[in-house]
């Protein structure tokens, strides 16, 4: 069975009580039982509900693992690994994180004991040097966020096993249509279904998908444990978000190819960031490990910061908000949103630029994406 196929059909059955060809949203908290912990499967939603139970099996599918977790958010499904880990615990997480992801360590695990360090994870040597540390647990994003990077998963997931390692990718931007970092060798892929899996900006979620079946019940009880449940109306929207998902990454990859090499000869462009472009410093790790290279488009203008900041403010179809992944255009200026949390220093020192501008290209008509584009542009 083919991405589209599984999206649409597993975890979907018609409603057994009524026939319904989409189930229904249960929006309960709490079900009946025949005697005291005598159930048909669910007691209270914090610990599960149909819907969460229909959404992990079509997200274990897609992203070709045994077993999902459904959480409140992807910061949700990081908490809920992390929070299997105790005192004194080393993690190892990537230098080019999301902000909210590196907030997440360094403010509020890191005071609850965990060692946590970053490591380039695109320099195999370091990985390692880091591996030799002992680590409980290594933590990456590819292509990561804003900067595209691509890691080579297979490798650091090899080196990983040979230290007993366990690996986490973050693959919201690649998205399982694109990229299985389970089948690479990864232990759990997580995500923030906010973004590609929901698709339309009106929902937040995440998942851990794994082929650890025993992680299934820790994960299961950190939901319920921390309070880390999504609600079943937030299930149902994104179960609906996901049936178009193949068609959406498709038209979400032709877009920013062509935005991509529209910015890669545009004379007020320093640098573009994008790993379909031949150009890109790891363009041939992408092709290996990725089947498409998905919607985000980073750049760096020849322009002043001040410049920079009036020029995301100025597009029509760009709209200037954080997230990325919905079917609209979404323009970002990571150092003063997304990744604010992340000290100057530390972003500068990973390449994170105060002019570094990211583009979440939608599914409008490219024509008028590029119309966009070049009449702001033209002003500057």
């Amino acid at each position: 069975m083919k991405f589209s196929t599984k999206a649409i059909h597993i975890g979907q059955k018609p409603d057994k009580e009524t026939g319904a060809v989409i189930p229904p949203i249960y929006m309960t908290s709490t079900y009946a039982q025949e005697a005291p912990n005598t159930h048909k499967g669910y007691d209270y939603t914090r610990a599960g509900n149909p819907n969460f139970t229909n959404l992990e099996a079509t997200l274990a599918a897609l992203e070709q693992g045994k077993v999902a977790t459904v959480f409140s958010s992807g910061i949700g499904a990081t908490t809920a690994i992390v929070s299997s880990l105790g005192k004194d615990d080393k993690v190892v997480i990537a230098n080019d994180l999301y902000g909210g992801t590196y907030r997440l360590f360094s403010r509020v695990f890191k005071q609850f004991g965990i060692d946590f360090s970053t490591v380039d994870t695109q320099d195999l040597e370091a990985v390692e040097l880091k591996l030799k540390t002992n680590p409980k647990l290594l933590f990456l994003e590819s292509p990561t966020n804003p900067l595209l990077r691509i890691s080579d998963i297979e490798a650091i997931t090899t080196m990983a096993k040979k230290y007993n390692v366990l690996t986490v990718v973050d693959n919201t931007f690649a998205t399982p249509y694109f990229q299985n970092p389970l089948n690479l060798g990864a232990d759990f892929v997580m995500h923030s279904t906010t973004k590609y899996i929901g698709g339309h900006s009106d929902v937040v979620g995440g998942v851990v998908v794994t082929n650890h079946e025993e992680w299934k019940e820790k994960l299961d009880f950190a939901r319920m444990a921390i309070g880390l449940n999504p609600s079943p109306f937030d299930n149902w929207l994104t179960t609906k978000g996901l049936k178009t998902m193949g068609i959406r990454m498709e038209r979400h990859f032709t877009n920013a190819t062509k935005v991509a090499e529209y910015f890669d000869n545009h004379p007020k462009v320093k640098k573009v960031y994008y790993p379909g472009l031949p150009s890109h410093p790891n363009y041939e790790i992408a092709q290996k490990q990725m089947s498409g290279y998905s919607g985000i488009v980073s750049v760096e203008f020849n322009l002043s910061l001040e410049e920079s900041m009036k020029l995301v403010s100025s597009f029509k179809l760009f709209t200037l908000a954080e997230s990325l992944g919905g079917v609209e255009s979404l323009v970002d200026h990571p150092a003063s949103m997304t990744h604010a949390s992340i000290p100057k220093e530390e972003r500068e020192k990973n390449g994170l630029s105060d002019g570094l501008i990211r583009f979440s290209v939608g599914i409008e008509d490219i024509e008028d994406l590029i119309e966009d584009l070049d009449t702001v542009l033209k002003k500057y």
